[in-house]
């Protein structure tokens, strides 16, 4: 009998570690076809929500707010390259990458989980930014991104001019924060259980198993 588990996936699209944790974690629940389904729901998180539009460079930004230096950050990214391939993904930052306000790219999420287009536009942010070098705090570049993703350009400019689904990204954030969540990824599963990071698929796939199992 298959099972169905609930999944909230909290995150933050500039995030690198969410994307290692997305893909590992899908790549479980393909090992775990016919025994388990997932509701996925995508859940935001904003790692710098102070960031000013154009953004900061990364080593520097690194460096403030971890104390890293140039040698740290470059060993760091060429771990998190490493990672990231091993589950499929190319990532490709270097010194010259930029952190990004992302508030509007989660209103856009936002909206795309009501379309039904939510785990696509996931996807398509974290190529734009970590493989294409995106200015994810661009309207017109996430317009355009939406529109690759599949969902309506006009809709998703016209969200990115005003201020819709912000009153429900903000509750969201607020909630998960009161929750405990203060790192991402965090993967919440049934409300209840917490899975921590970018882990490995096997640890994924024996979490949920247990996690089923004890439905």
């Amino acid at each position: 009998m298959t099972s169905t588990i609930k999944i909230d996936f909290v995150s933050d699209v500039s995030c690198p570690w969410c994307v290692i944790g997305l893909k590992s974690l899908e790549a479980a629940l393909v090992r775990l076809l016919g025994d388990i389904t997932a509701d996925l729901h995508f859940q935001p998180f904003e790692l710098n929500p102070q960031m000013a539009p154009e953004g900061q460079n990364i080593v520097e930004h690194i460096a403030q707010k971890y104390g890293a230096t140039p040698e740290q950050s470059a060993q760091t990214r060429a771990m998190i390259r490493e990672r990231a391939a091993g589950v499929g993904f190319e990532m490709r930052t270097s010194e010259a990458s930029r952190i990004y306000n992302t508030f509007d790219a989660h209103r856009l999420l936002h909206w795309a989980g009501l379309e039904g287009r939510q785990a696509a536009l996931k996807h398509a942010m974290f190529k734009a930014y970590f493989t294409d070098g995106a200015v994810m705090s661009d309207r017109s570049t996430l317009a355009d991104i939406a529109e690759g993703a599949g969902l309506d350009r006009d809709a998703a400019a016209e969200i990115l001019a005003g201020d819709s689904y912000a009153d429900e990204v903000r509750s969201q954030e607020r909630f998960f924060q009161e929750q405990g969540i203060n790192s991402v990824p965090a993967i919440i599963i049934n409300d209840k259980h917490l899975i921590s990071g970018g882990q490995p698929v096997e640890i994924f796939e024996r979490a949920l198993r247990e996690i089923a199992a004890a439905v």
